[in-house]
């Protein structure tokens, strides 16, 4: 690492097609929003080599220039790849959005990923979200280390925001998340703020000075080494409590000096391991300096630190019937084994997919087999099908620089994948193979549509199905009882991006319009009504007389139907036709225009004609006797309740219950949860409930997450209905 005694190995600058797995490392970005993270990509790019002074790839562009949207929010709403070069390794680094909104894009870096680096602005903090993704990282073990930004901001503070990092990652043991190097300050400026210009090794106990643009290593001063010492033997004495070898920390304390190269070696394999978290610092270089604060000793963790996809175990692999199927860990030579972890489409390419290869070796123009991936509740259909691949590449900003092929353990872009989306497994043609998808977030924010114009209604279907083919956190979903097409969306911003990609990408453009919560309606009381239908105009004519009685029954019943007609008043023949009329009826409604259950009919008497009764008029018959029940009763109208359960911090419990019984809700109980949370469960109309995704992550600060499933209908409040009512009158 960085803080070896020997000068770095300098950079080799753009990244390649991999020959092994052990040359690759993959690590993702995690953080807050504003924390710094794409900066950061930008000055590893610029230390690693790969743009130049001015932050420009050769062939133009910028690392940044991911997406038009990104440029006009000034926010990254897109996972990204940058592959770099360090020192023989090939560095793909994954910079993922900030936002909440975009929870599915950094669930997918996860997934691609092998080791995390979480970006915290000391100037911010560490926020509540990410204490969320840092425990799912740990539950899952990957190796984590932690990067300190902003350093430049008048009111940081570094050794205090590394001990705020240790109390927030630590848990039992914050002697796990420990600082590799300790600022070093220039001069005062005029406002008496010290600038970071330089780094202190608390290991090797040397000074790595960025001030002129370039790290130059020195000896420290004499008086400067009693100043480190303490934060030092809590460095080595947090190394050699993870180290494997059990007889160090008896030499340590029986007063032996354990040298830096053992020292170095045991904190790798911790780092490796997960169980050892470091804290770095870094910072971008300044106009015109070619690296960085931190940025090599950051590459030098992440390339001798951070394990290989070698030590990564894959996600369990089946067979497409199911079976389970063994592959040796990450062998190029192995069956072919790739997942799709983000797919977008270019303008001029078409659609464009972020792939992972867990097995074999991916080459150009082969045919893989496509088997998908279980969100067809979502709107993206099961795939099971054969595809020829287009071009390999590695992106970089805009540009895909072309791959020879991607082996085990490495990613690239696949061009030309039109039936592939996020989640599909990529394999052999001949041995088609399925891995257990990641676990994405339910989108609970619903976002109901209609195209502007006929032009947009013409493009609309394959518009949406593109966009939900790229994002997987995003679900379609075509009402049958409200008619209306509904994009459930994980937020706000969530929703702002899809309505952007349709217009922009799609050419596409969509009014929003209020979401409708799908009603019911039941009989209050019991009824009898009777339907006539008699009509002769020349010729055959129209006969029929039906009488019924109509009875609520429990919810969740339906509707049923009863014959108890005497001596054949209504012709046998003509009793299913009532019972059609019923429920034809039933469906369009009787009092709002929403459909009728949990009623039971019987039919009673009624008659017929020998000549013009027919199947028509008794249909017609049957419709207008459950009307004429119904104008003779109060009818209650059934709104839906979910059962929702809020994971929420234990600050934040006493107004989540507060607001869920504004919104109309019945508490059920609370469940203590580990990580100071609770899970707070209740019964809520969804009439109340349509933006809660957006105002619980304002209530608790982003740090609540809730899900919700249906459990009945129930009678809503008169008020309420009769407001529902008048607004039925008023669209009739």
């Amino acid at each position: 690492m960085g803080d070896k005694a020997n000068a770095h190995p300098g950079a080799a600058g753009r990244a390649t097609a991999a020959d092994h797995p052990a040359s690759v490392r993959n690590v993702v970005l995690v953080g807050h929003s504003g924390s710094g993270k794409t900066t950061l990509v930008e000055a590893l790019a610029l230390t690693a080599g790969a743009v130049n002074r001015a932050g420009r790839v050769e062939d133009g562009g910028t690392v940044s220039d991911y997406d038009e949207i990104e440029h006009r929010q000034q926010r990254s709403v897109q996972l990204s790849l940058v592959p770099v070069e360090w020192d023989g390794i090939k560095v793909n680094v994954l910079d993922t959005p900030g936002y909440a909104d975009f929870v599915g894009e950094l669930r997918a870096g996860l997934r691609a990923a092998d080791a995390a680096l979480f970006v915290v602005s000391a100037s911010d903090g560490v926020d509540g979200s990410t204490r969320m993704v840092w425990e799912e990282c740990a539950a899952v073990g990957m190796p984590r280390a932690i990067v300190i930004t902003h350093l430049e901001a008048a009111r940081a503070d570094y050794e205090e925001m590394t001990r705020i990092c240790a109390a927030a990652f630590g848990g039992d043991d914050p002697d796990a998340v420990l600082p590799l190097y300790l600022p070093l300050h220039g001069p005062p400026g005029p406002d008496g703020h010290a600038p970071v210009t330089g780094l202190i090794g608390l290991l090797s106990q040397k000074l790595f000075d960025y001030s002129t643009g370039e790290r130059k290593e020195s000896e420290p001063d004499p008086e400067r080494l009693p100043l480190i010492e303490e934060a030092r033997n809590r460095l080595i004495e947090g190394i050699i409590s993870e180290s494997e070898d059990e007889t160090l920390m008896d030499r340590y304390l029986g007063g032996e000096s354990i040298d830096v190269k053992t020292l170095i070696e045991d904190l790798e394999r911790a780092v490796a391991r997960g169980v050892f978290f470091p804290v770095l610092a870094a910072a971008p270089a300044a106009d015109g300096a070619r690296q960085g604060l931190g940025t090599i000793e950051l590459l030098e963790l992440v390339t001798r630190g951070f394990p290989t996809p070698l030590e990564r175990e894959a996600p369990r692999v089946t067979t497409v019937d199911g079976k389970p199927r063994e592959l040796k860990l990450c062998d190029p030579d192995g069956p072919l084994v790739a997942e799709v972890v983000k797919t977008a489409s270019d303008p001029y390419v078409g659609r464009v997919s972020m792939v992972r290869v867990f097995s074999g070796t991916l080459r150009p123009d082969a045919t893989v087999h496509v088997s998908g991936h279980g969100l067809a509740d979502r709107g993206h259909e099961d795939h099971d099908v054969d595809e020829r691949i287009g071009a390999l590449s590695a992106p970089f900003g805009k540009q895909q620089r072309t791959l020879t092929h991607c082996i085990a353990g490495d990613l690239a872009s696949v061009a030309k994948l039109s039936r592939a989306e996020t989640g599909d497994t990529l394999s052999a043609k001949d041995d088609p193979l399925l891995m257990e998808p990641w676990q994405m977030p339910d989108p609970l924010l619903p976002l109901a549509i209609q195209a502007h114009s006929k032009a947009d209604e013409d493009k609309l279907s394959q518009g949406l199905s593109r966009l939900v083919a790229e994002d997987p956190t995003m679900r379609l979903e075509q009402n049958q009882d409200t008619h209306q097409v509904v994009l459930w969306c994980l937020g706000e911003a969530h929703a702002d991006v899809a309505l952007e990609r349709l217009r922009s990408r799609y050419g596409v453009q969509v009014d929003v319009i209020p979401h409708k919560v799908s009603l019911r309606e039941t009989f209050a009381d019991k009824s009898t009504g009777r339907g006539r239908h008699v009509k002769q105009s020349g010729g055959h004519g129209q006969y029929a007389i039906c009488e019924i009685e109509v009875e609520p029954l429990p919810g969740g019943s339906g509707i049923e139907f009863v014959d108890k007609v005497i001596g054949g008043a209504v012709p046998r023949q003509f009793i299913p036709s009532v019972e059609k009329g019923v429920r034809a009826q039933a469906a369009k409604g009787v009092a709002a225009g929403y459909p009728l259950i949990d009623i039971r009919v019987t039919l009673l008497d009624g008659k017929a004609h020998s000549v013009d009764s027919s199947d028509a008029a008794f249909q017609t018959a049957g419709a207008l006797a459950l009307r004429e029940a119904a104008a003779d009763v109060r009818i209650h109208l059934l709104e839906p309740v979910a059962e929702v359960a809020v994971l929420v911090g234990d600050d934040y419990v006493g107004a989540v219950m507060s607001d869920l019984s504004g919104r109309r809700g019945r508490v059920l109980g609370t469940e203590q949860t580990s990580g100071a949370r609770t899970l707070v469960r209740a019964e809520v109309p969804e009439f109340e409930i349509g933006r809660y995704a957006v105002d619980l992550r304002s209530l608790s600060h982003g740090t609540a997450r809730f899900n919700r499933t249906y459990a009945r209908h129930e009678p809503m409040p008169p008020q309420i209905a009769e407001r529902i009512r008048e607004e039925a009158r008023d669209a009739s």
